[in-house]
């Protein structure tokens, strides 16, 4: 592998110094590499168009939150994604500051590696205004109160059928990659990445027996705002991978299934699935 990319967030890489010794190590060992700064917390995401024809991986410089934002603007280009940590925890990041140096010239002398396909979710808000633009999350679609302290009642729907109408704080659609993430916070189960498949997780629900639904990947869900108080309208902020998106109220629906494209992230640990689980939870130990 020769042909590299990278993209940065200069807010986790001050002034870019992390890029730029990427940048130089990857040239000085015979690679190809450019690079540009992704300023997506500020409203201004990279430029796709200016990452080559050919390359063949991307470095983002960061944290998870970088790496979420690559994925969903990368996915079409089908480019492999692997993270390099400047962030806090960066669960989602295969390389650190310290290992990337390491991780990179394993790639340059043609050193073996795994490609992990993950799936997306798209969504698509259903407004008094008409449909909003579909748009994708890695790791999940959160639906969720905005404003005052108050219990909102979801309406769920799966393939057009009623499930069930949940009390409740807010409501997580998330996918494999994303079940490590709010989903467990909120008591949904650990699942695999590579798996194909939606949790549906309520957040802070106001019943003993509302738990996590599994689904198939190919269901479509529907989440629509019913109307509780007469007298003050519900107003519940949709985010996707932690980012606003848009504010539904009484009668408005999301409607949330697998996107027509995936992720492809490149892994160079030979740990399996079980084993990083393992390690993981000897740290909550």
């Amino acid at each position: 592998m020769k042909h590299f990319y990278i993209i940065a967030n200069p807010g986790k890489d001050f002034q870019l110094g992390l890029t730029k010794e990427i940048h130089q190590f990857i040239i000085e060992n015979g690679g190809v590499c450019g690079y540009q700064e992704n300023r997506e917390q500020e409203g201004v995401s990279f430029d796709i168009k200016r990452i080559p024809d050919g390359t063949e991986c991307v470095l983002v410089v960061g944290g998870d939150g970088t790496l979420l934002g690559a994925a969903r603007n990368m996915a079409e280009r089908n480019i492999p994604l692997i993270g390099v940590n400047t962030g806090h925890v960066g669960y989602l990041c295969e390389l650190e500051a310290d290992t990337v140096a390491h991780g990179v010239k394993h790639l340059l002398d043609g050193g073996g590696y795994a490609i992990e396909n993950r799936m997306l979710l798209a969504g698509c808000c259903i407004t008094r205004e008409g449909e909003g633009k579909e748009r994708t999350a890695l790791n999940d679609i959160v639906i969720h109160r905005s404003g005052r302290l108050q219990v909102v009642d979801l309406i769920i729907s799966v393939n057009g059928e009623y499930l069930n109408t949940y009390s409740a704080d807010g409501m997580i659609i998330a996918t494999p990659t994303g079940s490590t993430g709010y989903s467990m916070s909120a008591g949904g189960p650990i699942v695999d990445p590579k798996a194909n498949l939606l949790l549906v997780t309520p957040i802070s629900p106001h019943t003993l027996n509302a738990k996590s639904i599994v689904l198939d990947a190919e269901d479509e869900i529907s989440i629509e705002v019913a109307k509780r108080n007469e007298e003050q309208e519900e107003k519940l902020e949709v985010s996707f991978d932690g980012g606003h998106v848009g504010i539904l109220g009484a009668g408005e629906r999301i409607i949330v299934k697998k996107a027509k494209v995936c992720t492809r992230i490149l892994k160079l640990s030979q740990l399996s699935f079980l084993e990083r689980l393992r390690k993981k939870l000897q740290g909550y130990t």
